[in-house]
């Protein structure tokens, strides 16, 4: 069982605008949710309430230290990180950590592996981004490519950084 961080950026590492992705690629949303089905997704809260209802065959884990998640089945909320980790344990499956920003440098040097979808495009207006140095410390050891001129990688941890 591993944490595993899985984002979609752009050339310049856009992963956002206005709260929502900054681009629609149907191979993109397929390859998300074949890697995440019966795995536990960590996000923040900002993340949920971009999603119109839980993410299906996945344990929801909404981290936020403010607002109140209506309960659901699949769905828990948690207030902070040591939270999350403490569920591990008792996980018989991956922790995906699937954003946004905040949740990503949360957890940033928790993540063991990286699965990076690289978008073909630059997005001049997005406001929020990956860090530039998000893969120190890791190195590609897979390379998936998607329909769409998608292409992934997969990336593990080198050493704790």
């Amino acid at each position: 069982m591993a944490i595993i961080g899985i984002v979609a950026v752009s050339r310049n590492l856009a992963i956002g605008r206005g709260g929502k992705l900054p681009w629609h690629f149907s191979s993109d949303l397929r390859f998300f949710r074949e890697q995440t089905s019966g795995n536990a997704c960590v996000m923040g809260h900002k993340t949920w309430l971009t999603l119109k209802k839980p993410l299906p065959n996945r344990l929801n884990i909404v981290m936020s230290r403010r607002a109140e998640v209506e309960s659901q089945p699949s769905v828990i909320t948690v207030r902070d990180k040591p939270s999350v980790l403490a569920l591990k344990t008792y996980l018989a499956c991956d922790l995906l950590i699937i954003g946004g920003a905040e949740i990503y440098e949360t957890f940033s040097q928790d993540i063991d592996e990286w699965i990076v979808t690289e978008i073909p495009l630059t997005i001049e207006d997005a406001d929020k981004f990956m860090p530039e140095d998000f893969l120190q410390n890791f190195k590609a050891y897979k390379y998936q490519q998607l329909e769409e001129d998608l292409r992934v990688t997969f990336y593990e941890r080198t050493r704790q950084g």
